[in-house]
């Protein structure tokens, strides 16, 4: 008995799923480099948050630990000057005076700076403390940078900025600071596009628990984190170079005092290279007078002529608010004010990058700029940890998580696609820390996926 063959139709096969649009195209390859970012650069970062924490910290600890050289007990009438210079230079005639800061308030001592002192590190000069009411000399330490941070500031300063390895350590810095403002950048993105019921915390457990505390604490500090990225490129070795580029191409740079004397004085510049006590020319006094006379108020710094043909630079160094950076320059013969610079005329983007500078190294709003900085560096430290958490709980806990699949480029339509890899070309060029290991990365993946493919495991050619 034969059995007659079945006249049903074959099911047709699947349509293709329609190409995706918008940022349902965009939303996977900005997981994957979300996920990524994170996952590689999140070690750099983490020391960047646990150093930029503590420095945020050492302002309060240095006053605490330095107190007897910083502080000195009120008196009556302060002694001038050049005075509290010769004590200065009795107790410590080694090295050259190169700037002096008088007593910035009534309970603080008048510091003098030498270069060239015995075990002083290049670089950094030794500041000798003097008590402005008796010229007594209360200590002296090794002193660095415009800020005038101390040895406990100094050391965790050099530490975040590059390891204590010089040059080549400020890589790391460079390159934690290039790709923060990608992954918080990513990270928003991603947040927002979720539905409002899966970014809940309250109620949720496991690995939903810890996205929701990842995503919560990252959108609020999320734009501190562009703000502290920016900032930092601004002085790094490469990118730092093209932003100062740009800016003097744009006319934008920071202006400089001319600090040139009039006429001949007689080889009065040779004596503050040779570390004369009260200065030469006219004197310490009378060119901080001339200063005064022009509007500049305390703190200042007085810098000495640096040879024969150069003027005595005064300058404000307050950068706490409202910002101080007036300066004059003063010449050594006639005591009179040669040129004078107001930061008021500064370009605007001078003063924007002396203020980022300044609110990103806690001076800007004294106390409450340092404490704003340590909850930001303390939330970046718990957004790695719930970062790493959450890779291992995609593992059900026994290892770490697969990443999100290849291929996400493939769903970006030509016509985003093209711009969209111009742009991150550009951005490339002016930040090469961020695009030299983005290029490797999109090299390693495609090599590693060619293997796959080739091995016959599509999932993860794919």
């Amino acid at each position: 008995m034969s059995t007659a063959p079945s006249t049903a139709p074959a099911p047709a096969p699947d349509a293709p799923a329609p190409p995706r649009r918008g940022w349902a195209a965009l939303r996977p390859l900005v997981l994957r480099l979300h996920f990524y970012a994170g996952v590689l650069v999140a070690p750099f970062l983490l020391v960047a948050a646990a150093t930029g924490f503590l420095y945020a910290g050492a302002f309060q600890a240095e006053k605490l630990l330095y107190a007897h050289e910083m502080y000195v007990p009120v008196g009556d009438t302060e002694l001038p000057v050049s005075q509290q210079v010769a004590a200065a230079r009795k107790a410590h005639p080694e090295g050259t005076v190169t700037a002096v800061r008088p007593s910035p308030a009534d309970d603080e001592s008048t510091r003098v700076m030498l270069s060239g002192a015995d075990g002083v590190e290049a670089g950094h000069t030794l500041a000798v403390f003097v008590d402005p009411y008796t010229a007594e000399v209360r200590g002296a330490l090794e002193q660095y940078g415009s800020t005038g941070a101390l040895p406990l500031r100094t050391w965790i300063d050099e530490f975040h900025r590059d390891l204590h390895l010089g040059e080549p350590g400020r890589l790391y810095s460079e390159l934690a600071a290039s790709w923060l403002w990608v992954i918080a950048a990513g990270g928003l993105a991603l947040w927002f596009s979720r539905r409002r019921a899966l970014r809940r915390v309250r109620g949720t457990t496991g690995r939903r628990r810890t996205l929701g505390l990842h995503g919560t604490v990252g959108v609020w500090a999320a734009l501190g984190f562009l703000f502290l990225s920016a900032t930092g490129l601004t002085w790094s070795t490469y990118a730092g170079a093209h932003i100062d580029d740009l800016r003097t191409s744009l006319r934008q740079a920071t202006p400089s005092i001319t600090a040139t004397a009039g006429g001949d004085h007689g080889g009065h510049g040779g004596a503050a290279t040779a570390g004369g006590a009260g200065g030469q020319g006219v004197g310490l006094d009378t060119v901080l007078a001339a200063a005064r006379s022009e509007g500049l108020s305390d703190p200042v710094e007085i810098v000495p002529p640096a040879d024969a043909t150069s003027a005595y630079e005064v300058r404000q160094v307050q950068r706490a608010w409202p910002t101080k950076q007036d300066a004059v320059a003063v010449d050594p013969a006639s005591g009179e004010v040669t040129d004078v610079l107001r930061f008021e005329d500064f370009p605007v983007l001078a003063k924007l990058t002396r203020w980022g500078i300044d609110l990103h190294t806690g001076v800007l709003f004294g106390l409450v700029n340092q404490i704003a900085l340590m909850a930001l560096t303390l939330a970046l430290i718990l957004l790695i940890v719930w970062g790493y958490r959450m890779w291992w709980q995609r593992g059900r806990g026994t290892s770490f998580g697969r990443p999100v699949p290849r291929g996400a480029w493939r769903q970006v339509p030509p016509r985003v696609l093209v711009p969209l890899a111009a742009l991150v070309a550009a951005l490339g060029y002016v930040v090469p820390l961020l695009g030299i290991p983005l290029a490797g990365f999109v090299v390693v993946d495609a090599v590693r996926g060619e293997i796959a493919h080739r091995r016959g495991s599509p999932q993860e050619a794919s």
